[in-house]
């Protein structure tokens, strides 16, 4: 006889992945008293504790570690189950949750979910946006069933599998100076390192490509300010308040219209890979083949 139900896994998850019961509590609506008596079942369940007290918080002792990818691959699986039978025994449309980067989100999906959309009517998609930072939290913590990002994941029992490649470009207004200095030649190190540059938060995945590709180079990499979208940063240079490194996918409309130009430089080309994000071990629904099968079919961009 089984003692052990999925609404514990589901709680343990929550603590697991906010670090109190408090926050989990919001997570699975529940009382905070709620909450803890059911992490505590689940700890009597198993015959040891999953977590240690660091101040307020709690965090996975070397148990609650071991059982935590158990943990998310069963609640992976019952919610798999409730889309290929629920959903179909009650002629009710599947839902999908998807997790993507800010340009991926704004530029390269909406193609992917129209396309989506006419040929799988009954499958409704909901789209998070955020830094790369985000997406693969979301995708580790269950929120999302897949996660599109522009950058590298470092998290631990994630997949990242390239989708579709994209050039990030040295762009700036046409009126500012160095924008004039390069109608005579290229730039150089020298004359980027003293440029003014708007750059992506902290987490995000084309502030980490962009200090790859270039602090190799220039050596320092000077911020007049940072912002949290790249498509307010582009605005930001098409005004005149410096220049950036941005997603060729991204610029192209401002660099159509003559309100941004390409800096010519010595520097090589920067490439990187759009990338898709899943779980370890995840097993595909119809629904979820279905909709990668579509991103790898209609994306717009150069393919992987």
């Amino acid at each position: 006889m089984l003692h052990l139900s999925l609404r514990q896994i589901e709680i343990f998850n929550a603590v697991a992945q906010s670090g109190s019961t408090v926050a989990a509590a919001q997570v699975v609506a529940l009382s905070q008293s709620a909450t803890s008596a059911a992490l505590q079942q689940l700890e009597q369940c198993l015959g040891a504790p999953l977590f240690e007290r660091v101040g307020r918080g709690l965090v996975l002792n070397d148990a609650g570690r071991a059982l935590l990818p158990q943990a998310l691959a069963l609640l992976e699986q019952a919610r798999a189950i409730e889309q290929a039978f629920g959903a179909q025994g009650a002629g009710l449309s599947v839902r999908l949750r998807v997790a993507a980067s800010t340009t991926i989100g704004s530029y390269v999906l909406p193609h992917v979910l129209a396309a989506f959309a006419r040929s799988h009517p009954q499958v409704s998609v909901d789209l998070q946006i955020g830094n790369t930072r985000e997406v693969a939290q979301a995708v580790q913590a269950l929120d999302a069933d897949l996660g599109l990002i522009e950058g590298a994941s470092h998290w631990q029992g994630l997949q990242v599998r390239p989708w579709r490649r994209d050039e990030l470009v040295i762009v700036a207004a046409p009126h500012d100076p160095l924008a004039q200095a390069a109608r005579a030649r290229p730039l150089g190190p020298a004359a980027l390192r003293g440029a003014r540059w708007l750059l992506r938060e902290q987490g995000s995945g084309t502030r980490e490509m962009v200090e790859h590709a270039l602090l190799p180079r220039l050596h320092q990499l000077p911020s007049a300010a940072t912002l949290g979208s790249s498509e307010a940063i582009a605005r930001c240079v098409a005004q005149g308040l410096g220049i950036s490194c941005l997603s060729r996918v991204l610029v192209q409309p401002l660099l159509d219209a003559g309100e941004l130009v390409l800096l010519p430089t010595l520097l090589p080309r920067i490439w990187r890979h759009f990338s898709l994000l899943q779980r370890m071990g995840q097993q595909h629904s119809p629904a979820l083949a279905a909709f990668v099968q579509a991103c790898q079919t209609h994306a717009q961009g150069e393919p992987a």
